[in-house]
Order: C-alpha cells, then sequence, then structure tokens
C-alpha cells in the first residue's frame, strides 16, 4: 500500500465499477510533464513506501527540469513483464534454480514466484526449413515441436508451478503483436484500482507497444526475472525527446519508410538513454498500426522507448482488437481524468526537440548491416553497387569495373570479370546464372511490419498484380512469409489474396519471428553451394528490423530492410543490383514491359480492402482461447511440483551454477589483478556479435559438446532454442561468423590468442585454459559496445567465460545494465580516449584497482586501469545505487535471493 503522503488517493467511477486511482494533480508541476513522465509520476505514487520510494522522489519527478543531465534516481515498478521463449526460458530455468537455492538455504520454494502478471509467447522457435509449400506451416511446426519437446515440456511446468505466469503457444503469433493485439490492457485494472499499464520484456522490440500508449521497454531476462519478483527497475529520471509529426504520409510511403526515416534521424540525433515522445498534429494522421511500428524499432535508434499518447485513435484500435466495453470505457475515462489524453494542440516542455513533415517522407530501404543505414529507394541500385565493395572483389587486376559479372571478354581475349555470373542446376534440372546481389532471400517477417495492416494487404494486392501480369520470383530466391498473428491470414483469406501470395512462393512457413531472428532456415542445397563455391555476396531481403552482419543466414553477406510490398517486388527483381524507376520486373503475356509502378496498389486500394477484410470478430475468435493451444501442445507430458526434477541427460534445459556454493551475505568486493584481454573489439559490436545466435556449426565447441552428448547434426537445433542450457550457450559467446577479434589479423569468427601460449584458439578453449590458470579476463571494445538485442546471454557467456569487466568507449544501455546484473564491471575510458589512442594492443597484462570503495557503500567515480607500462582513469559505469547493490551481490539474481531470504 502506498503512503500517500500527498493526499494523491482517490475513485474513478467509470460505468458500474468503482477503482482506486493516485491523482496525478495532487503533486505541483504534474501538469507540466511529459507524458511518459507523467507515466513515472503515478508509479511513484501508487508505491510509495517513505524507504526506497519516498515523497522526494515524487517531487523530484514533478519540478523536473528538462535540461538538466539525469542524476536522480528513481524505482519504477512495471505493472507487467511479457516474454518470448528464446529470453523466457533461460528466465523460468533462473527461478527454478532459484527455488532450489531457497530451498538449501533454509527458505520457502514458494516465495519464488511471479508478483506481477507475466506472459511468454513462444514465437522465436520456428525455423522456416520448409518453403513455398502448401504444407510449409504444418511442417514446420511439425519440426518445431520435434526439436523443442524438452523446451515445451519445461515451459508447461512453469505455467502450472508459478503463480501468474501464462504461455502462449507456438504456432500463435510473434510476442510484440500478440502483445498489441490482446494482451497490452493500456489501464490496468487490478484488486480494486486503476493505473496505467506499463511493462518490461526480454525482448528489445517491446517498445513495439509504445504505439498504444503503453510505456515500456527492453530489459534483459535478469532483469526482467527481478522484476517478475518484485523488485522494481533502478533508473535515472531522462531527458525526453519530443518529436513533433506534422502533415500525412504521401501516396507511394509506407509505415515501413516512414520508421526508417525515423530511424535515421534518431540515430544521428542522439537518442540513446533517452525517451522519445511523439506530439503534434501529425500524430492524428498516424494509424496505431503505423505508431507500434514507429515504436517497435526504438532499439533501432537507441531510444530506451518511443511513445505515442493516449487519443480516439488507441480506443479505436482497443476496439477493433476485440477489447470489453467496460476496459475501452475504463482506458478513454482514466487518460482523461489524469491528463494522459493526446492534446494535438499542447506542446509539453521537452529537453530536446525534433520534427518530421509526414509529407517528406519517400520509399526507403535500409542496408547492407544496419538499420539506421537508409538508402532511397530511387538509389539503391548505386547504393548497393558502392557497397558491395566491401564484401566481394568487383574490379579486376588491372583495377577496371567488373561488376557486374560479364562473360564479354576484354581487348586481349582474356575474360572481363573477376567475379564471373556463377551457373546453378537446381534439382529438377533447370539451370539459372547468379552473381553478387542476387536476392536468395525475400522475408515478409518480424513483429515491426507483420502487424501492420495496411503493409501487409499492400504487399498482398501487388502480389495479385504481379500474378496477373505473369510475373514469377525469381527461381533462386527463398520467399517466405511468416506473420505475426493468425488474423493476418484471416484477413489474407477474407480477401481472397492468399492465392496470389502463394502463386509467387509466399506459403506460409509459421507464425513467428524466423528470418529477423535469424531462423531463416538454410538455403536450397544447390543455391547454397554455388553461392559457397564462388565466395558470392548475395543478399536477404526482410520486412524486419535487425539486418546485422551474420544475423540472417550464414550464406548472406549483404541484409536490406524493406516494406513487405517492396520484399515481393525484390524477389520478382531477384537481385539487388536493380533499379525500379528504369529497370523493368519482367514482361506481361502480351511481351509489354511491366515496370513497378505499374503494380504498386493505390492507397485507396489498400483502405478499402482494409475496410472490408479487417473485423473486430477475427481478433475474438483468434484469441479466444489463446493460452490453450492446441492438440499437440495440450498432450505434452509435464512435470509437477514446486521443484522442477532436471534431467541430467537434457541438452536443453540445464540447471546454471549461479547459485552453487552461494553464502547468504555477499563477500567483499575485490579489485583485478594480473588480468588478460579475451577479446579486442572495435565499435558497434552488438549483442548479435556477443551473445549465441542461430545456427551451430559441428565444428564449432558448441557443435563438438552436442555430438559428445549424442547429438546428431540434424538435431543441433538454434542456439536460441538452447538457451536453458549454459553449456551450450557458454560455448556460443563472441562465436559469431562475423566477429572481428583484433587480437588476431585477418581472422573472423570466434576466435582469439591465448596469451599464455601466443597460439590461436576458439574463445571458449582460451577461457578454459585462462581459468585452470586462475588468470581473470577483460575485453576491450570501441562505441556502441552491446547494441542490438537485449540478449541476457551476451551478459551471462560473458560472466561464464570468466571476465570480470569490460573496458569500452561508450555502451548501448541494455547490455551495460545486464553486465553488472552479471557480476561484470563495465568501464569507460576517458573521454575522447580509446585503446588505439592508449596504444593498448591488448596484448598487456591488466590490473585494475580502486574497485574496493564500493563496500564502503559509495560507487568511485573512476578506478584505476593499469596495462603494461599504460596507465588511466577508466569512467565506472555503475550508474544508480541500486545497480552497485547488484555488483556488491555478485549479481542482480544473487541480491534478489538474498532478500528473499531477508523478508522470510
Amino acid at each position: 500500500m502506498s503512503t500517500n503522503s500527498l493526499g494523491a488517493r482517490a475513485d474513478l467511477r467509470v460505468g458500474d465499477e468503482t477503482y482506486e486511482i493516485f491523482r496525478l494533480d495532487a503533486v505541483a508541476g504534474a501538469e507540466n510533464l511529459p507524458y511518459s513522465l507523467k507515466v513515472l509520476l503515478e508509479n511513484l505514487l501508487r508505491t510509495e513506501d517513505g524507504a526506497n520510494i519516498t515523497e522526494g522522489h515524487i517531487r523530484a519527478l514533478a519540478s523536473w527540469d528538462p535540461q538538466a543531465e539525469p542524476d536522480t534516481e528513481i524505482q519504477f515498478t512495471p505493472a507487467r513483464v511479457i516474454m518470448q521463449d528464446f529470453t523466457g526460458v533461460p528466465c523460468i530455468v533462473d527461478l527454478a534454480t532459484m527455488r532450489e537455492a531457497v530451498v538449501a538455504l533454509g527458505g520457502d520454494a514458494a516465495k519464488v514466484n511471479p508478483l506481477a502478471p507475466a506472459e511468454l509467447v513462444i514465437d522465436h522457435s520456428v525455423i522456416a526449413d520448409v518453403f513455398g509449400t502448401p504444407d510449409s506451416f504444418t511442417k514446420n511446426v511439425d519440426i518445431e515441436y520435434e526439436r523443442n519437446q524438452e523446451r515445451y515440456r519445461f515451459l508447461r511446468w512453469g505455467q502450472t508451478a508459478f503463480d501468474e505466469f501464462k504461455v502462449v503457444p507456438p504456432g500463435t503469433g510473434i510476442v510484440h503483436q500478440v502483445n498489441i493485439e490482446h494482451l497490452a490492457r493500456g489501464v490496468m485494472a487490478r484488486a480494486g484500482q486503476a493505473y496505467p499499464d506499463t511493462v518490461v520484456g526480454t525482448d528489445s522490440h517491446t517498445t513495439m507497444v509504445n504505439g498504444l500508449g503503453v510505456l515500456g521497454w527492453g530489459v534483459g531476462g535478469i532483469e526482467a526475472e527481478a522484476a517478475l519478483l518484485g523488485q522494481p527497475v533502478s533508473m535515472l529520471i531522462p531527458r525526453v525527446v519530443g518529436f513533433k509529426l506534422t502533415g500525412e504520409l504521401p501516396a507511394g510511403a509506407t509505415a515501413t519508410d516512414l520508421v526508417l526515416t525515423i530511424t535515421e534521424m534518431l540515430r544521428k540525433h542522439g537518442v540513446v538513454g533517452k525517451f522519445v515522445e511523439f506530439y503534434g498534429q501529425g500524430v492524428t494522421a498516424v494509424p496505431l498500426a503505423n505508431r507500434a511500428t514507429i515504436g517497435n524499432m526504438s532499439p533501432e535508434f537507441g531510444s530506451t522507448c518511443a511513445i505515442f499518447p493516449i487519443d480516439q485513435e488507441t480506443v479505436s484500435y482497443l476496439r477493433l482488437t476485440g477489447r470489453t466495453d467496460q476496459q475501452l470505457a475504463l482506458v478513454e475515462a482514466y487518460a482523461k481524468e489524469q491528463g494522459l489524453w493526446h492534446e494535438p494542440t499542447h506542446e509539453p516542455k521537452y529537453s530536446e526537440y525534433i520534427e518530421l513533415d509526414l509529407g517528406t517522407v519517400v520509399p526507403s530501404i535500409a542496408g547492407p548491416k544496419r538499420p539506421q543505414d537508409r538508402v532511397v529507394l530511387s538509389g539503391a541500385k548505386s547504393a548497393f553497387r558502392s557497397a558491395v565493395r566491401d564484401y566481394a572483389t568487383v574490379v579486376d587486376e588491372a583495377g577496371k569495373e567488373s561488376f557486374p559479372a560479364s562473360d564479354s571478354p576484354a581487348a586481349n581475349g582474356s575474360p572481363r570479370s573477376v567475379t564471373k555470373r556463377t551457373k546453378v542446376i537446381a534439382p529438377d534440372g533447370s539451370e539459372f546464372e547468379i552473381d553478387h546481389g542476387a536476392v536468395v532471400i525475400a522475408s515478409i517477417t518480424s513483429c515491426t511490419n507483420t502487424s501492420n495492416p495496411s503493409v501487409m494487404l499492400g504487399a498482398a494486392l501487388l502480389a495479385k498484380k504481379a500474378v496477373e501480369k505473369g510475373l514469377k520470383a525469381k527461381p533462386w530466391v527463398k520467399t517466405t512469409l511468416a506473420p505475426g498473428s493468425k488474423v493476418v491470414t484471416d484477413y489474407y483469406d477474407r480477401a481472397g489474396l492468399t492465392p496470389y501470395l502463394d502463386k509467387l512462393g509466399f506459403n506460409l512457413v509459421g507464425y513467428g519471428c524466423v528470418t529477423c531472428i535469424g531462423n531463416s532456415g538454410p538455403l536450397p542445397e544447390h543455391v547454397s553451394a554455388a553461392v559457397n563455391e564462388a565466395d558470392l555476396a548475395v543478399v536477404a531481403v526482410l520486412s524486419g528490423n535487425r539486418n546485422f552482419e551474420g544475423r540472417i543466414n550464414p550464406d548472406v553477406k549483404m541484409n536490406y530492410l524493406a516494406s513487405p510490398p517492396l520484399v515481393i517486388a525484390y524477389a520478382i527483381a531477384g537481385s539487388m543490383d536493380f533499379d525500379f524507376e528504369n529497370d523493368a520486373l519482367g514482361q506481361d503475356t502480351d511481351g509489354n514491359d511491366v515496370f513497378l509502378r505499374d503494380i504498386w496498389p493505390a492507397p485507396a486500394e489498400v483502405q478499402e480492402v482494409i475496410g472490408t477484410a479487417i473485423s473486430s470478430e477475427m481478433f475474438a475468435k483468434d484469441y479466444a482461447d489463446v493460452f490453450a493451444g492446441d492438440e499437440r501442445w495440450r498432450s505434452l507430458s509435464t512435470p509437477t511440483g514446486n521443484v522442477f526434477e532436471w534431467d541430467a541427460d537434457s541438452t536443453y534445459v540445464r540447471k546454471p551454477p549461479y547459485f552453487e556454493d552461494m553464502p547468504a551475505t555477499p563477500a567483499p568486493v575485490v579489485d583485478i589483478a594480473a588480468a588478460r584481454v579475451l577479446a579486442k573489439l572495435g565499435d558497434s559490436v552488438t549483442t548479435d556479435h556477443i551473445s549465441p545466435a542461430g545456427s551451430i556449426k559441428p565444428d564449432s565447441p558448441a557443435g563438438s559438446y552436442l555430438a559428445e552428448h549424442g547429438v546428431a547434426r540434424r538435431d543441433f537445433n538454434s542456439y536460441g532454442s538452447r538457451r536453458g542450457n549454459h553449456e551450450v550457450m557458454i560455448r556460443g559467446t563472441f562465436a559469431n561468423i562475423r566477429l572481428r577479434n583484433q587480437l588476431l589479423d585477418g581472422v573472423e569468427g570466434g576466435f582469439t590468442k591465448n596469451l599464455l601460449t601466443g597460439e590461436q584458439s576458439t574463445i571458449y578453449d582460451a577461457s578454459v585454459a585462462y581459468a585452470e590458470a586462475g588468470v581473470p579476463l577483460v575485453v576491450l571494445a570501441g562505441k556502441e559496445y552491446g547494441s542490438g538485442s537485449s540478449r541476457d546471454w551476451a551478459a551471462k557467456g560473458t560472466a561464464l567465460l570468466g571476465v570480470r569487466a569490460v573496458i569500452a568507449e561508450s555502451y548501448e544501455r541494455i547490455h551495460r545494465s545486464n553486465l553488472i546484473g552479471m557480476g561484470v564491471l563495465p568501464l569507460q575510458y576517458p573521454a575522447g580516449q580509446s585503446a588505439h589512442s592508449l596504444g593498448l594492443t591488448g596484448e598487456e597484462e591488466f590490473s585494475i584497482t580502486g574497485v574496493t570503495a564500493l563496500n564502503e557503500g559509495a560507487t568511485p567515480k573512476t578506478v584505476k586501469v593499469k596495462a603494461g607500462e599504460v596507465e588511466f582513469d577508466a569512467v565506472v559505469r555503475i550508474d544508480t545505487p541500486g545497480e552497485a547493490d547488484y555488483y556488491r551481490n555478485g549479481g542482480i539474481m544473487q541480491y534478489v535471493l538474498r532478500n528473499l531470504l531477508k523478508d522470510a
């Protein structure tokens, strides 16, 4: 119960129901706050306990200075937690392990139980193994269950063992789309109280729900576990960037084009660690689905959240998606009563301002390796020809351009091209040729766009027009359709558009993340062989949010984000070396050239189909019994009991070592002495580079481990599916095929120099050797270290490899927090300095002193780093007192566990 020191408690009557609320107007200054900070203010009023959350914290937030640098810590208690299965499985594994640890220390296992609603959506496990056939979906789901039965049985146990924990079974949808279409409340009604729906999630794209006016963001799995157990999220009152929207999108521009434009703008502006809030007259012209698309991409431009306030469009969307009349009335009444309803003419005070006229947005793609690298579609061909030079040799020995490849001889009779077009023979005997830039994957996938009817129906209408003109996808393109919920296929069927997508090879492959998360599945063998034999720089085009190197498919070097209609267009074009304005997609049945403009659907066409093909009854039907699952899910044999019975032979779910021999009170923090560098890395190293992801190579340490445990190569599955087994995940940490460790010259992948022997080895094998020698480890990095998905294993794997500290030029917010949560010390070079400027080779012996000051209850601003002959003061990136407590305890899980024992 709140101590209610400011007398904010009141009643709100909506229909026949009365709710207790905490009025924002009870606090002077609240009316001047941005929408997002008002939500945080209500959170403090309702959870005020006089100790961790005080009147002083409330007044500090209400009197927020927009221009101040963040320095005031507050405790945010999210209303609920949402998870996907890749990150959720280790979350539940850790909770199960904590139950055993509590018992071992004399506590009650049932104390380890979610105190807030927690929902997990199984959406990251389906792989597009089968594509382009009517039964692709059924076969992929069958394979998914065959691969993942151990994990699914474990999650079924969790659903029965833990209160407030629900699981959305496989084959249902993508977590973020299920969230906005069904799970999000808008306003919570719980235990007689009404309060804003807020959420943290174990996926960075949790921010998609910001489009509904729900404040939430991605956290690491370890931080989410603490939230599940009632621990608030420690944070600094942030700077808030006001993003003013004016005008309307022009014909031909899609929500994808809009979000790629915003991503580019905000990356250039710099919003890491900040809130972004949209306001202005243009907001009313942005449909809810487009708002969700923008919110979804928040991690790509680096902000903590990207939120739209509640307005009539929000309520209309909640009505469309089947929320009850009482819920609709509550959302509107509560938002208006609390000053949380968007007023287009009102401009709150913001820390920084940015503005976009929607009418200036033009068709765009992004790539070949970062979502913020926007390319105007009209210049895509020339941009590709420039970018491909970073991935392939496209000039001959004389330095002359030799791309695209040509069979015509040069003057001396020798071939002009260094890389001639490569002939491929398909299993049916047909032949074709591919070159650099061949689009080998075209995938409509990921939460970003598949929840948006305008682009999904736009793609289907384009497919219809293409088929009617006689166009086909190129035979080397793997074409996949993976919507975010069953509602999408429902409205495709109702509109009669499914046959046209099927005709182009875009058959349903699954409801899940698929290509965007790296589950694109293998390329056809004849295509893969040709690509690798000729070392071609081939391309994936996907309607996703992530296109980092090595993420999409091991055979694919270049990845581009595009709207769903453009994904289909590129499947027909077959190459990134294509100019949609001047190059014909093919010929119609009369032999006339067909250009993209000839088949691009008009906005009015799309809106007409949206109006006739989508209804609230669809959402009500598809979500009526969403947690029950199909017969395959219900028939899984499920363990019982409060404590999980671990299977010693399991290669999917194993008890992790975090609590082994853990004392009831933490040992003092110690300095780091005689450490060696495990990896020296450059700028923009993402959690994809650090955390295990994608397929498991047979010759990798993880592959060797599985083979030693009797797992056949065909059953290796992906790293994501094996996140519940720390032995696999340790071996895959820092093993990305595109990782460049500067301790080695010209080597890519998970390798390092073992500085004890001077020999090259895998990072895992080197870590074992260092551990046996009692040598602690450090990692050196550049700017934006840990950007990308909020992968808990990027931090867990780092810690379990023996890394005690990371020294970087700058960090992405979530990964820095996760390192602390695993007991790894994040340090930063002095401003303007780097490993290069300091002359560090990475082969020095490192000592870090001054860390012990944490034992005195304070956090030192800097510590002394000595590396060989080089000395410097590194900035300690433990940013809040709460994070200091986690570090003193060896990690967030140990901190929570000890607190549970204190409260028992």
